[in-house]
């Protein structure tokens, strides 16, 4: 039995009896294309008709006759091919093939071959044939427009539907940076490089295809629309770069231990028995029991009744008192700050005079001590030269006020450190003479 039956509605009229007036019909472009191609309907119908099972056998055994290197098959080839069907499926699936005229027999010859209707019916579920992937539809299309302006063989309705498409992409992108979510950023974010990759690859055809001198008028405004399209597309990438550093401006460290906030997300993720990890806290509900009811009731009423003011009786200020001598302690900030600090101007002063320091690896100023420190340090890197800390006072400020800023690079390195195994390979530049620090 079929997982998902499907009932096959029966046709009550003509294609243009479903139409509020018959005119409509001829007037959609599409449907009156769709109607100098009925035989290759009629022979999609015929190929998927009836149950699942039964339409999965016809579509496969179609699709191995099309991709096979013969013009012509005897039946021992196709015995021999499909030696792993029953007989009797094997033959209703031929029959079903010859009475939709996609298989033809040459009863002079004595074998098979394909008509040309097979041909075409082939190229459209040529992609069935294919293994899933993210952006199969997106890439396919693009692959056919890219083709068909390669061969002069361009269509308006092609490039129609391949817009539709960036246009549904764009929409779906959008919606994700407007969430704001960080793990909904993540998750898109190869399918966006992935889509971007195909348009640029396709960017040479599009633009030829765009510029082409076409007869078609509607080929060539929908070309230009299709640019258009693939500009917005374009265009989204430094929306989806500066939400994904939003994110990540977001992202909060826990304590000194170098484990952000998207770390225990990820973390909680590939668990699949949160509901275990509050253990029996959620077991039992609290359920308070006053053993003496009147006695708690009678010790609040005389509490209100004392604290109730007494309106004859005037109540002035209490009596000036002496505060107690105390001490204001302020929260010192880390040592590796000021130590960082310290190290910074010691490599400016140890430049010769009148020549700015050397550029410094990053692992010098990061590495040592354990790995909670070298993670603190890293982090306090972005600080160095930004506008807004440079205002602030304190060891923030001092630190942003260094004539450093950090250069870093999107690769990894070893790291000579027996608590870092890679670090962010980079380095510390000396700022310019002639850039301003306040």
């Amino acid at each position: 039995m079929d997982s998902h039956p499907l009932h096959e509605e029966h046709d009550t009229g003509s294609f243009e009896s479903h139409f509020r007036d018959p005119a409509f019909a001829a007037e959609a472009p599409l449907a009156w294309l769709l109607g100098q191609r009925l035989e290759i309907l009629d022979a999609l119908r015929g190929l998927l008709s009836g149950g699942q099972a039964t339409a999965r056998l016809r579509l496969w055994v179609f699709l191995e006759l099309a991709a096979l290197p013969q013009g012509r098959l005897q039946r021992e080839d196709l015995n021999q091919l499909f030696f792993s069907l029953k007989p009797e499926a094997l033959d209703a699936t031929l029959k079903r093939l010859r009475d939709l005229d996609l298989l033809i027999w040459d009863a002079t010859a004595q074998d098979y071959h394909l008509s040309a209707l097979a041909q075409q019916l082939q190229g459209m579920l040529a992609p069935l044939a294919r293994s899933a992937g993210e952006d199969d539809e997106m890439a396919a299309m693009l692959a056919q427009v890219a083709g068909a302006q390669a061969l002069g063989l361009s269509d308006a309705g092609q490039i129609q539907h391949l817009h539709a498409q960036l246009a549904r992409r764009y929409d779906e992108f959008a919606d994700v940076i407007a969430s704001g979510s960080e793990a909904r950023l993540r998750d898109a974010q190869p399918r966006f490089e992935r889509a971007l990759q195909l348009v640029e690859r396709a960017g040479e055809a599009l633009t030829a295809l765009i510029r082409g001198d076409h007869d078609d008028p509607r080929l060539e405004h929908e070309a230009r629309a299709l640019g258009r399209g693939q500009a917005r597309l374009l265009s989204m990438a430094s929306q989806f770069t500066r939400a994904l550093q939003q994110a990540d401006r977001r992202r909060i460290t826990l304590g000194s231990t170098g484990i952000t906030s998207s770390d225990v997300r990820q973390w909680l993720q590939t668990r699949g028995d949160l509901h275990e990890l509050l253990g029996e806290a959620l077991s039992a509900s609290l359920h308070p029991v006053f053993v003496s009811g009147h006695e708690l009731v009678d010790v609040a009423e005389a509490e209100f009744d004392r604290d109730r003011p007494d309106p004859e009786r005037a109540q002035g200020l209490p009596p000036a008192a002496q505060a107690e001598p105390g001490t204001l302690e302020a929260l010192r900030m880390p040592e590796e700050l000021e130590a960082l600090i310290g190290q910074l101007a010691r490599w400016a002063e140890a430049a010769p005079s009148g020549e700015p320091p050397a550029a410094r690896p990053v692992t010098d100023a990061v590495l040592g001590g354990r790995y909670a420190q070298a993670a603190y340090r890293m982090q306090l890197l972005p600080l160095l030269g930004d506008a807004q800390a440079r205002a602030l006072r304190g060891l923030t400020g001092d630190l942003a006020r260094s004539p450093w800023h950090a250069a870093l690079q999107p690769a990894l390195q070893p790291a000579q450190d027996p608590y870092v195994a890679l670090i962010s390979a980079g380095t510390l530049e000396p700022d310019s003479p002639d850039e301003p620090h306040a």
